[in-house]
């Protein structure tokens, strides 16, 4: 006997996870991939072979009851090393000593969540499934494989289909369905810095690599087999911007005068920038997250964001964590789930999409402003003097999963009024390891958030 079936529509990370979360439910699941088995091809060439999991993702992991294997092939970023125009290295921490972010294999994870997804005996996989069509009354899908056509039926339905959604697309002719979605005005393309003759990183291992040039910058990540995801982050149109990079020697000139230390390692950046074409950024928020408690939305399906903040497979985690947890508090009644789910995580959705968007500027713009650099050292220093009255923005967002998104929001804007009145005070830059900026900071602190110690 199973309480009800489901059909998942999406194969990836997300999907593959609450598949996990509702066959440990009693459910039979149904999990329908458009693409071919990654298991059994490449399906992720060309796209980011790494993803940044943090310790929200790591901690709805481990509540949903999925063992931490994937840590073993991650690599821990504890720091953002930064690459001056003129070759000079600063860094900054992400958190405490031990406080990482983790640069996971994307195919790596979304492969191990399949494995243990087909180790549930209710859960069925089919690949190059792809959805046609969704009926919201009944949650019934219609898929095509190869010239055949497909009708499942199942008691309900979750849309886990990433970003460009086909069953949200469906939902558009549904009443008073909310959507938008906006483009950032920057675009990407993705390089790489191959490993070392011998398989070592030519980087430092352990650090996301940031070359911040204001308006656009390039990062790196690390990858196991010494090789780093570069991508490159610049305006659509503009100057600089690809659309008006066209020319070789103009290519040439840009990344020679703005990624010298770059240029070293990074393989044939010029004639791959000439030959890809620059992929869009950009936000979808949508609400309703469900329809007539029989379809729903999850993932990037339901709130899709830029990559800033490095929170996008984190928050798609969260979702199934949450519904892990709403599913046992009201007994598997889905007219109560559904509402309680897009309650609780609309919210959130939106605050990490304004978070993420924020960080652009402060990835490409203030990580390599000395006074920004001095803000984040004066609040770590307040922060361990009294690590219950301040908790930075970052660390609330990355490091903190109890905090939720929208809480770090709040918090954060209110942290930034005070840390603007303290960057005031008179010659902050040689005075801000004194006692008397501490005790400032403490003053206003306590004021606004109320002294908790």
């Amino acid at each position: 006997m199973t309480r009800g079936t489901f059909t998942i529509a999406g194969g990836g990370p997300v999907g593959s996870l609450l598949a996990i979360v509702l066959a440990r439910h009693g459910y039979r699941v149904g999990l329908y991939e458009g693409r071919p088995d990654s298991r059994m091809t490449n399906i992720y060439q060309g796209r980011s072979i790494n993803i940044a999991l943090s310790d929200r993702g790591w901690h709805s992991l481990q509540q949903i009851g999925v063992g931490p294997d994937a840590k073993d092939q991650a690599i821990p970023m504890y720091r953002r090393a930064i690459h001056d125009v003129d070759g000079a290295l600063s860094e900054i921490p992400y958190g405490k000593e031990d406080q990482a972010i983790w640069s996971v294999s994307r195919g790596g994870i979304n492969q191990q969540l399949l494995d243990i997804a087909e180790d549930e005996p209710d859960v069925e996989t089919f690949f190059e499934h792809r959805l046609v069509d969704v009926d919201f009354e009944t949650a019934a899908a219609l898929f095509r494989l190869g010239d055949t056509e497909v009708t499942v039926e199942a008691d309900y339905l979750f849309g886990a289909d990433g970003a460009s959604s086909k069953v949200r697309r469906l939902a558009h002719d549904l009443p008073r369905f909310s959507y938008s979605q906006n483009y950032m005005p920057q675009s990407y393309i993705e390089l790489n810095i191959p490993a070392n003759a011998d398989g070592s990183h030519r980087l430092e291992k352990n650090a996301l690599h940031i070359w911040p040039r204001k308006d656009f910058m390039l990062i790196a990540l690390p990858n196991p087999d010494g090789t780093f995801t570069c991508t490159l982050f610049m305006n659509h149109s503009g100057d600089p911007s690809f659309e008006s990079l066209r020319e070789r020697d103009a290519v040439e000139r840009f990344f020679g005068d703005n990624f010298g230390d770059a240029m070293d390692h990074l393989e044939d950046p010029v004639d791959t920038f000439m030959a890809k074409t620059a992929s869009p950024l950009f936000l979808v928020q949508v609400f309703p997250w469900s329809f007539n408690n029989k379809v729903g939305l999850i993932g990037d399906a339901a709130h899709a964001i830029v990559p800033f903040y490095g929170q996008g497979m984190n928050c798609g985690f969260e979702d199934c964590a949450e519904l892990n947890r709403l599913i046992a508090q009201h007994d598997h009644d889905w007219t109560k789930i559904f509402p309680a789910y897009e309650n609780a995580r609309k919210p959130n959705g939106d605050a990490i999409a304004e978070l993420s968007k924020r960080n652009f500027v402060e990835m490409s713009d203030l990580s390599g402003d000395k006074r920004f650099q001095l803000q984040k050292k004066i609040e770590a220093k307040f922060h361990d003097a009294h690590p219950e009255l301040w908790t930075p923005l970052y660390s609330m967002v990355t490091f903190s999963p109890e905090v939720p998104y929208a809480e770090a929001l709040r918090v954060g804007d209110e942290q930034k009024a005070v840390m603007d009145r303290i960057m005031q005070l008179p010659d902050i830059e040689n005075t801000w390891n004194e006692q008397h900026v501490m005790d400032r900071l403490h003053e206003l602190a306590a004021a606004r958030f109320g002294d908790r110690q």
